[in-house]
């Protein structure tokens, strides 16, 4: 009934993503996960058991006020914590709640390559649109060791890839050299959550990647430099809690706006440091807790973060009026 170029004015842009996602470089679109990623807490009770309707409540509250994307199963999960079958439960829940209004990213990495080759040949997963999988932790490969483990599950996975860049968690940095061959050779490699905490690494990065690929921020106190420097999104702690905000500041700076821009960033400058001084997820949770979507419930190692800091967050709420 419609032509080709008909079409695609009927197309939401999350379709229209997706209908290119797995085309080769030279094409339109390699990346759909762009914009305002949300690395989502795992809610528990007071019991200790994940809290269903919680999850329910918080997948509703992004959806509602600007994510772009849902990225499961990632460290603000704790899901090291969780069991196989917990995993199971909460990235089949996310997506039967999701009901493919946006991208699902899921968390799917470790130290063990056969491991993960093995998880992504054996999992379910319908539903899910790419999946993050952070470098191996604990070992400390070296770099050609990098290039060998993200070459093996890029050979492995049905879904597009992110990559994930966090030294401060895995003992390892990935340079900048490494992560540009592997989004140069691998098709499937559309992405990197670069956390390293150095600007001119990301930007390094950016200047030398291929066409397709994109640099995400993995650090929300450094998103407003990041997309200023040509980075496409950000995968957002804070974005559990304050989605409407965030999500606005980073589609202002997508259409140059940069000055209204920053001053969303500045007004959240103390928040970004509040949230991780006892460690992720610990200050976010307080906040949601705070917020009234959670109970202010980790599982060990993890502690819920202090009354002190608890009281700052809610200070800084109260003058945002949030």
């Amino acid at each position: 009934m419609y032509g080709k170029t008909n079409l695609f004015v009927f197309l939401s842009l999350t379709q229209f993503f997706r209908i290119f996602a797995h085309t080769k470089r030279n094409d339109m679109v390699r990346n759909i996960f762009k914009g305002l990623g949300i690395a989502l807490v795992t809610p528990f009770t007071n019991e200790g058991k994940i809290d269903f309707k919680a999850l329910q409540r918080l997948v509703e509250y992004q959806l509602a006020n600007g994510a772009d994307f849902l990225c499961i199963l990632g460290t603000t999960a704790e899901t090291p914590c969780l069991s196989a079958e917990e995993k199971r439960q909460v990235k089949e829940f996310v997506v039967e709640v999701n009901n493919g209004r946006v991208p699902v990213l899921m968390g799917c990495g470790g130290n063990n390559t056969a491991a993960v080759v093995n998880d992504l040949k054996t999992l379910n997963l319908d539903g899910v649109d790419g999946i993050l999988s952070i470098c191996p932790f604990y070992n400390k490969p070296s770099q050609e060791g990098l290039y060998q483990h993200f070459r093996a599950i890029s050979e492995a996975s049905p879904l597009p890839i992110v990559l994930y860049n966090v030294p401060g968690r895995t003992g390892v940095n990935m340079k900048p050299e490494t992560t540009v061959r592997l989004a140069r050779d691998f098709e499937n490699i559309v992405a990197i959550k670069e956390a390293c905490g150095r600007l001119e690494q990301m930007d390094e990065i950016i200047k030398n990647k291929p066409d397709g690929f994109d640099v995400l921020s993995g650090d929300d106190a450094l998103a407003f430099s990041m997309i200023a420097s040509g980075a496409a999104g950000v995968i957002s702690v804070i974005g559990n809690a304050l989605p409407k905000e965030f999500s606005r500041m980073i589609r202002l700076e997508f259409k140059g706006e940069y000055d209204p821009a920053r001053k969303i960033h500045h007004r959240f400058t103390e928040l970004y440091s509040l949230l991780f001084v006892d460690g992720n997820p610990a200050g976010v949770k307080a906040l949601l807790h705070e917020m009234g979507y959670i109970e202010n419930e980790l599982r060990l190692p993890l502690v819920p973060t202090r009354i002190t800091t608890m009281q700052k967050m809610a200070d800084i709420l109260a003058e945002l009026k949030i």
